[in-house]
C-alpha cells in the first residue's frame, strides 16, 4: 500500500501538476485544415482519477493484510513448534522432539539440528545421572565397610587391632583411589589443559616399565613395539590414558601365563596416530565390550577378587581420548581378551 501511495504521489508530482486548472483552446492545423485542441481540466481529472486510486489502495490494503497474515502464519508456524520444544526443554522435558515435516528448507534444517541436540543432551543427562548414582554407591561402600569394622572393634575391645588397622588402611586406600579417579575424570572432561608435543611410543614404554612389577607378579608377559607417534596434547593425561589401558590389560587377563601387547603406529594418509593395547583373557561378547567404557562398568566375569579396581579405568581413558579429539574402540579378540585402539590427531 505504501508503494502504491508513493506511485500516486509521483504521478501527481510529475504529471498532474502540469495540467491546467482552466480549459483553454489551442489553435492549430493538420494538413492545412484549421483545428482546435482542448486540454483537460485538472479538477475533472482528479474527479475521475481519485476514486479509482482510492479503490486500488483499499484493495492493496485488504490484500496486504490478509495475504500478509496468511503468509506470516505459514512461515512462522515452524518457529512456533521450535519455540514450544525449546520451552519444554527448558522446563526439563528432554524427550520431546519437533520432527518438522515438509520440504528441506531452512526451518527444517533448524528443527532437525535442534532434535539432534536434544538427542545428545538427553543421552548426556542420562549418562550423568547413572554416573552420579553409581558414584554414590561406590563411595558409600568403603564408608559402610569402615563403619562396620569400627563397630566390631568397639564391641570387642580385645580384638586384634593390627588386623583392624590393616583392613581400614585397605578400605581407605580404595576410597582415595576412587576419589582421585573421579577428580581425574572431571578434569579430563573439561578439556582445560595445555597442549604440547607428545610421543605415544615413549609413553607406552614408560607405562610398561611402571607396571612391569605388577605384570611379573601375575605372570603376565608385556611386549611393546611400534614407531614414533607424535600428537599434540597433555603429556600427563596421555600417560594416564596409556597407564590405564595397560593396567586394565594386566588385571583382566588369564590367571596363568597371559600376555599384553602395546604398539604404536602412524597413519599419514589420515593424519592420525594409533595406540593399540591388546591382551589375552576370557572371551568377551561385542555387547559386553560396548559397555565397558561406562563408569563403574567392570563386568563381573572379568573382575579378579584380588584387584577389582574402582571401575573407572576405561571411562577415564575414553574421556581423555575425547578431550584430545580422538576415538577409542574396544574390539573383542576371537581367541579371548580385548583389543583397545586409540586414534588421535597427528602432531601439526
Amino acid at each position: 500500500m505504501l508503494a502504491g501511495a508513493l506511485l500516486l504521489g509521483a504521478v501527481w508530482l510529475f504529471l498532474l501538476r502540469y495540467v491546467p486548472e482552466r480549459a483553454f483552446i489551442v489553435p492549430g492545423s493538420t494538413g492545412g485544415t484549421p483545428v482546435s485542441s482542448v486540454f483537460p481540466v485538472r479538477r475533472n481529472l482528479l474527479h475521475v482519477f481519485a476514486p479509482k486510486a482510492a479503490a486500488v489502495l483499499a484493495f492493496l490494503l485488504v490484500l496486504g493484510l490478509v495475504g500478509g497474515w496468511l503468509l506470516a502464519g505459514r512461515m512462522l508456524s515452524p518457529l512456533t513448534r521450535i519455540t514450544d520444544a525449546t520451552r519444554r526443554a527448558t522446563a526439563g522435558s528432554l524427550g520431546h522432539r519437533i520432527r518438522l515435516p515438509g520440504r528441506g528448507d531452512e526451518f527444517r534444517e533448524l528443527a532437525d539440528a535442534f532434535d539432534s541436540m536434544l538427542d545428545r543432551l538427553e543421552a548426556h543427562v542420562a549418562e550423568q545421572r547413572r554416573f552420579a548414582a553409581n558414584a554414590s554407591h561406590e563411595l558409600r561402600t568403603p564408608l559402610a565397610v569402615s563403619k562396620a569394622l569400627l563397630d566390631v572393634a568397639q564391641a570387642d575391645p580385645d580384638h586384634d587391632h593390627a588386623e583392624l588397622v590393616g583392613r581400614l588402611r585397605a578400605v581407605n586406600s580404595r576410597a582415595i583411589d576412587l576419589t582421585e579417579a573421579l577428580l581425574l575424570l572431571s578434569r579430563a572432561g573439561q578439556g582445560s589443559f595445555a597442549r604440547e608435543r607428545v610421543d605415544l611410543s615413549l609413553l607406552a614404554e614408560e607405562a610398561v616399565e611402571t607396571l612391569l612389577p605388577l605384570a611379573e607378579k601375575r605372570g603376565i608377559t608385556l611386549e611393546t613395539a611400534g614407531d614414533v607417534a607424535t600428537t599434540d596434547g597433555s603429556q600427563a593425561l596421555l600417560l594416564q590414558l596409556t597407564t590405564n589401558l595397560v593396567h586394565n590389560a594386566i588385571v583382566h587377563n588369564r590367571p596363568d601365563g597371559g600376555g599384553v601387547r602395546v604398539s604404536t603406529s602412524t597413519d599419514p594418509g589420515r593424519g592420525r596416530v594409533v595406540l593399540t593395547v591388546e591382551n589375552t583373557g576370557e572371551v568377551i561378547g561385542p555387547d559386553v565390550a560396548a559397555t565397558l567404557t561406562e563408569p563403574f562398568r567392570r563386568g563381573t566375569e572379568r573382575v579378579r577378587s584380588d584387584h577389582a579396581g574402582v571401575g573407572l579405568g576405561l571411562a577415564v581413558a575414553l574421556t581423555i581420548t575425547r578431550a584430545h579429539d580422538g576415538s577409542l574402540t574396544l574390539t573383542p579378540r576371537s581367541g579371548g581378551g580385548l583389543r583397545v585402539t586409540v586414534e588421535l590427531p597427528g602432531a601439526g
